[in-house]
């Protein structure tokens, strides 16, 4: 297991890069500690895999450094990073029985059969797939490939880190989710340094203690879930974490008092000074709706189950609320009221509101 160091990093295709909008990946600095549980989440094109196989050995990047420990591994080959990778499809021998997947990583580095068939053993009733072992890999299902593709990378007690690049794309969605507590859990036993890649949210929340969420190329934000669901540094965080995801609403900043469609809205703290395109940020469920408030028009309701999304209409401005119990019809007037903590301003998409500091 290691600590992982990224300095200054970044990434072009290009061979000759003029600016910013030429790199892959933009300057990144980030530290992952040792035995820790991460996701890079983000949606495709963003730089997870780009910067996935730079750490990994893949790919060699433009600028800056990759240490482990300390010791820079810029230059290393896959081979010498002690990593485990497992990919969207599972990389198994359909030949060869379950035994012999889990066992080949092992016999592969010379370790003697005693210890092969502990690990295997140990990692089979981890992954509850004891049963399986005598069974060819050819036979297993989709679900079942994948937990011995995990296996593999798990197997070896001498991994720097475990890379999960998308690894339930191919999976059936109900399914979905015994893999990842499956994942949950297995880390939590092993305490091995792993990093989950994954444009899912419910997967990278779910797994991950923290979140590196990344966006053309840089990180817009690190967090527990709690922090990147109840105070988004970013708007498009807030879009981008939640179902349905944070309202952003057109903003006039006067002093420091926010006003939508002529409205003065409290926000939950004072705002940091500076000039720039103005936002304000609320999820929705923490938009109610009151006897007062902000009228809007109801422009659709959605029901959901334990809980009702109604989309209405302020100005040219969509603003969804989360309501339990009864819901007003389409085509209603309605009075939308903010909880005043969880309600921000950005600027130029980042957060300028200052938590805790009365307006």
């Amino acid at each position: 297991m290691a600590k992982i160091t990224l300095d200054k990093l970044r990434h072009s295709y290009m061979g000759n890069p003029k600016g910013p909008e030429d790199y892959a990946l933009k300057e990144i600095n980030l530290d992952w500690q040792d035995g820790g549980a991460y996701a890079l989440l983000g949606p495709s094109g963003c730089g997870k895999s780009t910067l996935l196989n730079i750490i990994s050995g893949l790919l060699q990047p433009s600028e800056g450094r990759i240490l482990f420990d300390g010791e820079d591994v810029t230059g290393l080959p896959p081979d010498r990073r002690n990593i485990a990778q497992v990919f969207q499809f599972p990389v198994i021998y359909d030949t060869m029985t379950v035994y012999d997947n889990l066992a080949f990583p092992l016999r592969n580095r010379g370790v003697d059969e005693a210890r092969v068939a502990s690990r295997v053993a140990e990692i089979a009733a981890m992954l509850e797939v004891t049963e399986m072992l005598k069974t060819r890999a050819s036979n297993l299902s989709p679900d079942n490939k994948q937990k011995i593709s995990m296996g593999r990378g798990l197997v070896r007690d001498d991994v720097n880190v475990v890379m999960f690049d998308e690894p339930l794309t191919v999976i059936d969605p109900h399914l979905k989710w015994k893999l990842r507590s499956k994942l949950k859990e297995l880390h939590q036993r092993v305490k091995v340094t792993m990093i989950y890649v994954t444009h899912d949210q419910t997967e990278a929340l779910t797994f991950a203690d923290q979140v590196v969420v990344m966006q053309d190329g840089e990180i817009v934000q690190i967090g527990t879930p709690v922090e990147l669901f109840e105070r988004p540094a970013h708007t498009f965080v807030g879009h981008f974490i939640g179902s349905p995801g944070m309202n952003v609403l057109p903003a006039e900043l006067k002093g420091e008092t926010a006003f939508f469609n002529g409205a003065a809205v409290t926000l939950e703290g004072g705002v940091a000074p500076g000039a720039g395109r103005h936002e304000i940020g609320i999820r929705p469920e923490f938009v109610t709706l009151a006897a007062t408030g902000l009228p809007a028009t109801v422009r659709k309701v959605s029901d959901l189950g334990r809980h009702s999304v109604v989309e209405a209409i302020a100005g040219d401005t969509r603003i969804s609320a989360i309501v339990e119990g009864a819901v007003p019809g389409q085509g209603e007037t309605v009075h939308l009221a903010f909880r005043p903590d969880q309600t921000r301003l950005y600027r130029d998409g980042w957060i300028a509101s200052e938590k805790g500091r009365a307006a």
